[in-house]
């Protein structure tokens, strides 16, 4: 479909996604020498986090020096970034990618790194207080709530997983059963509960408690105050699938959210359609969609390597 597409328009790989999959996707296909466009809206997922964390050399860096740095590194191997955002896009191998500015481009791969974004609890005071004492991964804020005062917020069974991993940080733990009823819990549930130290709470909470625009406490809809310093919320995942759904890649139900069916490279089960980040899966911290991003990187040059020659085999 990009036969017509004007030549200055007209890529090799295009990326939707300027994260640290998309980025990484596109640093591998520029120093390559693949004519390559990054698409970015500018919608971080770690937006509200100070730092990342466990990402080998880069731990403590701001999300915002992390993506600006990367968008430095393709720059150097040719590959271009542009603000914006893709509204539709069509075809299977070679694909017509539509911007919201009008531009249209053509592409003989497209990579998906459009992420997720987070719905977070419906908890008065939570917002305000996501990224700094309310928290969703231990991984990458437990060291700096390490020995505080510590509750976990159950918006559904799987919560109890998250408050038993929060022991390895904290020994002061409170579960607040909030959206999960008591009898919903398993045996085996209340045993590691009880064995971990963690306090089970029933009932719902109310509101945060902010003193000096520092959270001090949970306040349950009966009025009774848990003094805690750190909360763990579990937002529920919503995947930005919209362009994998029309370009008709085969999806996954998840508990977190539909994901496309993919191969260990990235490849989706459409020709030249390729997923990184946390457009592949829920669980892709940053050094994970990294990779990702990389491995697709590689593939697609791979791919597009192997075309070329076949088709100058068949001449």
């Amino acid at each position: 479909m990009t036969e017509n597409t004007p030549a200055n328009n007209r890529y090799e790989a295009v990326v939707v996604g300027g994260g640290a999959a998309g980025l990484s996707a596109a640093l591998v296909l520029g120093r390559a020498r693949r004519r390559t466009l990054v698409v970015d809206a500018g919608e971080p997922r770690n937006t509200a986090s100070a730092h990342l964390h466990g990402y080998l050399s880069r731990d403590g860096m701001s999300p915002a020096e992390f993506l600006a740095v990367g968008r430095e590194e393709i720059a150097r191997y040719g590959a271009e970034l542009v603000r914006g955002r893709v509204v539709d896009a069509a075809g299977d191998e070679d694909f017509t990618v539509a911007l919201a500015s009008g531009r249209t481009v053509g592409s003989r791969h497209l990579v998906i790194a459009t992420g997720l974004r987070d719905e977070l609890p419906d908890v008065p005071g939570l917002a305000e207080r996501f990224g700094r004492d309310v928290v969703h991964c231990p991984y990458c804020h437990g060291w700096e709530a390490r020995d505080l005062p510590t509750g976990v917020l159950a918006t559904s069974p799987l919560s109890v997983h998250q408050a038993l991993m929060v022991t390895q940080w904290s020994k002061d733990v409170r579960f607040f059963l909030h959206e999960v009823n008591e009898p919903d819990l398993t045996d085996d549930d209340l045993r590691r509960l009880a064995a971990a130290g963690v306090t089970v709470v029933p009932g719902r909470v109310a509101e945060l408690v902010v003193t000096g625009d520092r959270l001090a406490g949970v306040r349950l809809t009966d009025g009774t105050v848990h003094d805690r310093e750190v909360l763990y919320a579990a937002p529920r995942p919503v995947p930005d699938n919209d362009l994998l759904l029309r370009l008709g890649a085969e999806m996954r139900e998840t508990p977190f959210g539909a994901y496309p069916v993919i191969d260990e490279r990235g490849l989706t089960t459409v020709p030249g359609l390729w997923a990184a980040g946390n457009a592949s899966g829920f669980a892709e911290q940053v050094i994970n969609a990294a990779s990702r991003g990389y491995r697709a990187g590689a593939a697609i040059n791979g791919e597009l390597l192997m075309a070329d020659l076949d088709a100058a085999v068949r001449v």
